[in-house]
């Protein structure tokens, strides 16, 4: 009784800190966009700009206009250009290039609706999410309009590059499945090759140890446990998005719009339901938010319906922490309770394994969100090809179809919001994906050269008439 006593006891003390952690942390950056913008605002009224003259120098921005664009895609709690002010996400490294764009998408939503969220940003129009998986999950078809898709002549002929960080790289193999299954109404000649290569810095392709840390079940890897810290951020997301703020949610916004769950709409018995699990989100029966995705089994039953595809270039920075003690030291607040749960955590050998072959060790090196072996390449259900670099210029000529990775010593937020953590780190790893992106990655094609077709036909037909005549001659010599 005493030993279960303790335990219980250090469980809710870990749930304790856990939840002041995060909910401190949320604070400071939403009161950083806050007070960032009301110092612009004040400076820019004091010291009013002076009007400049622009020069516009021939057609520059038409160059500008005909580069791929790199498409940065966030993670779990993450956000996109115009939310909490001036604040960026991938801590301004979209200004290291030319054309880059970064996608808003739900910070909690499933992988399945932020896929059709960033088709949508991209190629314009309302977002369907599916007649069949909105049934299915109890909300709205249709969401958010884009009167001007990003890159509206997105297509095979103009494909893009993709960076997605955590699970914003899943949400981009799941899209491009989708475009691989022509599964967008009205838009019936998508493929594959839309997607021209996928980089995933610290991506969750395997799923994560620590969404059971965080109060996932691990017997389905779906179901919320009665006490975790996912269940304190169930109920945030849930009241923040009934109360329907307006400014506040153009600050920050969950992105589970399409469920309707404002207090305009729902009223008080509205949000009984959701806080039950009967509606929502986190319904029991649907499950629809980002969290199970997360989990192995989950992840598992997503990855048996994904391809790595002949034609698209593939390349995953995995991080970790948590080989030497200073790297355990140095790692985000944030994650540093969770860096070492995560090492020592061990699946529980009264309920099956979530895949055959699973070893605890394997899964214990990790960057304090997520394990480095998920973070590699596709390797549950199925082993994707792939192939482990040391230095960048080894792989050179890149080939697509094949996972090119490399483990980084950093934790899971060394690389987003603030770059002063990660130093020149930070300049190399982003310099190094625009470099590839802009001079390494391109498709080829068999190309046929002027006048190529017309000279083989010319050859031909002379070759047919000289056999001709050396039969003609072969038949006189007999008579």
């Amino acid at each position: 009784m005493v030993p279960w006593l303790l335990t219980s006891a250090l469980q809710l003390v870990e749930l304790l800190v856990s939840s002041v952690v995060h909910i401190l942390f949320g604070l400071y950056l939403f009161s950083s966009a806050i007070a960032g913008d009301l110092t612009q605002t004040f400076l820019e009224s004091i010291f009013k700009p002076k009007p400049t003259i622009e020069v516009k120098q021939g057609n520059t921005t038409t160059q500008v206009n005909d580069l791929t664009p790199i498409v940065l895609v966030h993670g779990i709690f993450g956000f996109g250009k115009g939310r909490l002010g001036g604040l960026s996400y991938f801590a301004g490294a979209e200004k290291k290039d030319e054309r880059v764009l970064v996608p808003d998408l739900g910070s909690l939503t499933s992988v399945h609706d932020r896929a059709r969220e960033l088709f949508y940003y991209l190629k314009g129009g309302r977002v369907d999410y599916g007649e069949d998986h909105s049934k299915a999950c109890g909300h709205s078809q249709f969401g958010r309009f884009y009167d001007k898709g990003e890159y509206q002549e997105w297509d095979e002929d103009h494909p893009i590059h993709f960076v997605g960080h955590s699970a914003g790289a899943q949400v981009v193999r799941v899209l491009q499945q989708m475009l691989a299954d022509k599964m967008f109404d009205g838009h019936e000649n998508t493929n594959e090759n839309w997607v021209l290569s996928l980089t995933s810095l610290s991506g969750a392709l395997n799923g994560s140890t620590r969404t059971y840390l965080d109060g996932i079940q691990p017997e389905d890897g779906k179901s919320l446990k009665p006490i975790c810290l996912l269940q304190i951020c169930k109920l945030g997301a849930i009241i923040y998005d009934w109360l329907d703020i307006s400014w506040l949610k153009s600050y920050y916004n969950f992105g589970f719009d399409h469920f309707n769950m404002s207090w305009k709409k729902t009223g008080l018995l509205g949000l009984v339901d959701c806080l039950l699990g009967n509606a929502g989100p986190f319904a029991s029966s649907s499950g629809d938010w980002i969290l199970p995705d997360l989990s192995i089994q989950e992840t598992m039953k997503l990855n048996a319906n994904l391809k790595t595809f002949p034609n698209t270039f593939y390349f995953s920075y995995a991080t970790k922490r948590t080989n030497k003690p200073i790297g355990v030291m140095s790692i985000h607040p944030l994650l540093s309770i969770r860096v070492l749960q995560m090492s020592q955590w061990c699946y529980p050998r009264d309920i099956p394994l979530p895949y055959k072959g699973y070893r605890d060790e394997d899964w214990q090196d990790n960057d304090g969100a997520l394990n480095t072996i998920s973070m590699t390449h596709p390797r549950i259900p199925v082993e994707h090809s792939n192939l482990v670099v040391c230095s960048d210029s080894d792989c050179l000529p890149l080939q697509p179809g094949i996972w090119y990775y490399k483990i980084v010593e950093a934790d899971h937020m060394m690389f987003i919001l603030n770059r002063e953590r990660a130093g020149v780190e930070f300049d190399l790893i982003y310099d190094n994906i625009f470099e590839r992106c802009r001079k390494h990655v391109f498709r080829q094609r068999p190309q046929t050269l002027p006048n190529k077709a017309q000279k083989e036909a010319r050859w031909r037909q002379r070759r047919i008439e000289r056999d001709k005549v050396c039969y003609n001659r072969n038949l006189k010599a007999k008579v």
